[in-house]
């Protein structure tokens, strides 16, 4: 609990204590006034403060008002221990919400950790001097010690170390990075110290892009919660009117008939009626719901820019994945090396061989397929060993390797050489390689698809998506391959960026139009399919600044089987939502027929208005339990 929160519980047994004495203290008349008037202001002097600030400004009807008329009334009535248990009990259920709302923030404040206070750069003397993350310019060489957060995105260029994810990602398995690895801010360095050279400024970094996210969120709200809000605005006039109606024409009907007017007993039943109404429990739970269903995804590595993206999340029919750096990995590996079998490198092995080749002809290349070819091959490249490297568009390089002429391409730079190559079996890219005029052989290089991808498809279907769909710049053949491997109902391959817009287009006129389409996707040219469909999914751990910022949800650690995860805390936070509403609603209006008819006392409006309170509130926190 907070100093805050503190205070307030001091107050409630301070109330409590002071109650209980004067219900057994024989007094009457000004005396018990003024002794009752002491637990009364106790526990209720900021209430009535709000309540007159609230006066003063015009804005009269709120929960405060209605609580200061309806206790201020009852005890100007002489019903002193109803007056302040009225105001008591609506204490204990303010202070049940404030430490309901302050579990959901924890969670969210978790992400607020990773936020550094300094950066170490080193100074002329080579001594480290810590200076403001926004002072760090593009390019600067950082130095992150174990223990500290790592300020700024950025690429290690010195060390190896073991960093903890858990605050951006929520997975509590540490991540190894050495010299050369890319490097995201927020992450805390846990062994080793590291040398990063930063690659973007602190206000474009993860970690500032991530706390801007979570600290705008609450201003997207759901319907559900845009309903309450215009609920309460007409409501709470409505039942002011209603319990001064009931106050003042009874009355006024039975003196015209001839009878005795009983004000005291209609103004108690109006008083009654005001607590009873009091809106409150809508007020307070559903926003709270939807806080805790945010709070619960962020602690699972989900972050929600919103709650009405929360809430759309449960309706969505059809999922639509973009495929490399989604479903898979992005990161090209050699699957195969097949050397030719009229092809023989005397006594050598010749499936090294044929690596040698390819990853010295393609070592000046920067493309992925190159790098496969380098890291399959495994050692260190002499680029002494090659000259007079040509690179050839669209079809390949060609260079002389030890003296011998090798070309590395597709199967068109053999058809140029006038050769004659093998067709692979597998599934990817092929390198067909040619040494001295002679065909020898193929390296076939395939997307690695990620472990947890066939999983989600799975687990989208269990939760009732009724179509997943994957959209592809990739050659139809490996498209249908991974397609068919993980279960997607519906596939469309070699598609330019535009082209993808147009095809989520097409499913969004043909989907039933109260279920929600969702787009998942990484990359730049992710980012207007992202921000077209209902809802953008974006990778956050290695996706681009674009799709990031375009996308409606982040899974941090670029989990695509979390999608289902999100969709399970949204129908339960949905779920939650809906009772409270029915059951807040259903109370109060058979309170409200009881009181106005004098069958309801004021114990009963308590219950009415801070009993439901409080279940309703701790209803709304199972939102923050996710299995």
């Amino acid at each position: 609990m907070t100093k805050k929160q503190k205070k307030m519980l001091g107050r409630i047994l301070l109330a409590i204590v002071l109650l209980i004495g004067l219900h057994f203290l024989p007094v009457e008349g000004p005396v018990k006034l003024v002794l009752y008037l002491i637990p009364y202001m106790v526990i209720g002097y900021d209430i009535l403060r709000k309540a007159f600030l609230g006066l003063l400004h015009r804005e009269v009807f709120d929960e405060n008002f209605l609580m200061a008329v309806a206790t201020v009334g009852a005890i100007l009535l002489g019903e002193y221990q109803e007056g302040v248990a009225v105001m008591l009990f609506y204490q204990i259920g303010e202070l049940f919400q404030a430490v309901a709302v302050g579990k959901s923030r924890r969670n969210i404040s978790a992400l607020m950790d990773i936020r550094p206070d300094f950066a170490n750069i080193e100074n002329e003397n080579g001594k480290l001097e810590q200076v403001s993350p926004d002072e760090v310019a593009v390019g600067t060489i950082i130095v992150v010690c174990p223990g500290e957060k790592v300020p700024i995105d950025g690429c290690v260029t010195e060390g190896s170390s073991t960093l903890n994810t858990s605050a951006l990602t929520g997975e509590s398995v540490p991540r190894e990075v050495a010299a050369g690895d890319e490097i995201i801010s927020g992450c805390v360095n846990l062994t080793g110290l590291l040398k990063i050279r930063t690659t973007k400024e602190f206000g474009e970094s993860t970690v500032s892009k991530i706390l801007d996210l979570v600290e705008n969120s609450s201003m997207k709200k759901s319907r559900s919660e845009n309903f309450i809000t215009k609920f309460a605005k007409y409501y709470t006039p409505a039942v002011c009117y209603g319990a001064l109606a009931l106050a003042v024409i009874p009355p006024l009907v039975q003196i015209l008939m001839g009878n005795p007017a009983a004000w005291s007993m209609w103004i108690t039943r109006a008083l009654t009626f005001l607590v009873i109404s009091c809106p409150c429990a809508l007020v307070i739970s559903i926003p709270l719901s939807f806080f805790g269903g945010i709070g619960g995804a962020s602690a699972c590595g989900i972050l929600v820019k919103g709650s009405n993206y929360l809430e759309a999340l449960a309706q969505t029919g059809c999922v639509v994945f973009d495929k490399t750096g989604t479903l898979t990995k992005g990161v090209f590996q050699v699957a195969e090396v097949a050397p030719a079998q009229e092809w023989t490198a005397g006594e050598t092995d010749p499936f090294q061989m044929l690596l040698y080749y390819a990853a010295h002809a393609e070592s000046y290349s920067s493309h992925p397929i190159s790098k496969s070819l380098r890291e399959a091959f495994g050692a260190d490249i002499d680029n002494e060993r090659v000259t007079e490297v040509e690179e050839i568009g669209g079809e390949g390089v060609t260079a002389r390797v030890d003296g011998h002429e090798v070309a590395a391409g597709n199967a068109r730079l053999m058809r140029r050489l006038g050769l004659d190559c093998a067709v692979p079996a597998g599934i990817g890219t092929v390198v067909h390689v040619a040494v001295d005029g002679v065909y020898a052989g193929y390296i076939l290089i395939a997307d690695v698809m990620k472990e947890t991808a066939g999983e989600a498809i799975a687990a989208l279907k269990k939760a009732g998506v009724k179509k997943t769909v994957m959209l592809t710049g990739d050659a139809k053949a490996v498209a249908e391959h991974v397609a068919e491997k993980l279960g997607v109902d519906e596939v469309h391959s070699e598609l330019l960026p535009a082209d993808k817009v147009e095809r989520v287009e097409e499913l969004l006129q043909k989907k039933n139009r109260k279920e929600k389409l969702a787009f998942v996707g990484d990359g730049i040219n992710d980012a207007p399919v992202l921000s077209r469909a209902d809802i953008g999914i974006a990778m956050g751990a290695m996706g681009s600044d674009a799709a990031i910022e375009a996308a409606d949800i982040v899974l941090m650690d670029d989990n695509p089987a979390k999608i289902a995860l999100a969709m399970r805390i949204s129908r339960k936070c949905l779920r939650i939502v809906y009772e409270n509403i029915v059951f807040a609603l259903g109370v109060k209006a058979l309170c409200l027929i009881l009181g106005a008819l004098g069958i309801a006392g004021m114990w009963m409006a308590i219950f009415a208005d801070v009993g439901v309170m409080v279940i309703a509130v701790l209803n709304a926190i199972r939102c923050l339990k996710i299995k």
